[in-house]
């Protein structure tokens, strides 16, 4: 389970990362040139787990993945502020706006939506990989 869902997931990174540069605005994100240069990173990532990586390997991204992401997510929401997006940073105003490097990487309501989603789903999906299958696999 864990290499098919770092595969389909890194699929979607790279194409969030790729669309953002067109529609920075997507499903409410806030997604600036740097937010997609991390997408795509993420997506190689991922990718690379998901289709060239041992079993074991798979699990133990989806696994950090999923807590590194669940982490960024809930952490936006506890230090997120009401405000306005930093010239260069696309979106409305934000009632939790992160800004992690601002006018370069701010994280909104939504991306904090997202971010919790998808360390949950890398969570299940490595949690899912049982250690003793990983094993007879690698």
């Amino acid at each position: 389970m864990a290499k098919r869902v770092a595969t389909i997931l890194g699929i979607v990174f790279i194409l969030v990362g790729l669309v953002g540069f067109a529609a920075p605005g997507l499903l409410g994100t806030h997604l600036s040139v740097t937010h997609d240069i991390v997408h795509l990173l993420s997506g190689a990532l991922a990718l690379y787990f998901g289709l060239k990586g041992t079993l074991s390997q798979a699990r133990l991204f989806c696994i950090v993945f999923g807590i590194v992401y669940g982490l960024l997510g809930v952490v936006g929401f506890i230090v997120g502020k009401p405000g306005e997006p930093s010239h260069g940073v696309p979106g409305p105003h934000d009632d939790r706006l992160f800004k992690v490097l601002p006018g370069v990487l701010e994280l909104g309501t939504m991306d904090h939506v997202i971010h919790i989603a998808l360390g949950i789903i890398f969570l299940i999906a490595g949690l899912m990989t049982a250690a003793r299958a990983v094993h007879a696999h690698d």
